[in-house]
């Protein structure tokens, strides 16, 4: 149970720290071309949002390592990609307005249900 519980809490960090680095990179602005991309890692450098996303993924690793310390890792890495992929569309789409097709959906669909399988227990 604690296992499931970490689980959710490193999905939910995964998540924030994803929206918190786009936030930052919109904020940065969009490399025009490859020569402007030392430029974009410059401002990336300095830039508090980017150093914030990046403690919460530090915080998420050390979560996820007692996570697969308890948890067989195709079951662990299935639940946190099934969250994950299910909170950020709707995250993203809450938070900056980004659309997905039906087939996307339906997709994302399919991957919950294939977590939902790798969940039962069988012998």
């Amino acid at each position: 149970m604690l296992a499931k519980l970490l689980i959710v809490i490193v999905t939910l960090n995964s998540v924030a720290s994803q929206l918190l680095l786009k936030r930052a990179v919109g904020a940065i602005g969009t490399p025009s071309s490859v020569a402007a991309l030392p430029e974009f890692f410059r401002a990336a450098a300095v830039s508090p949002p980017v150093y914030a996303s990046l403690v919460l993924q530090v915080v998420g690793y050390a979560i996820w390592m007692v996570v697969i310390a308890h948890e067989k890792l195709g079951v662990a890495v299935a639940i946190l990609g099934s969250g994950f992929y299910v909170l950020m569309a709707l995250l993203a789409w809450l938070v900056f307005g980004e659309q997905l097709s039906r087939l996307q959906w339906t997709g994302i669909v399919l991957i919950t249900l294939g977590v939902a399988c790798m969940m039962t227990t069988s012998a």
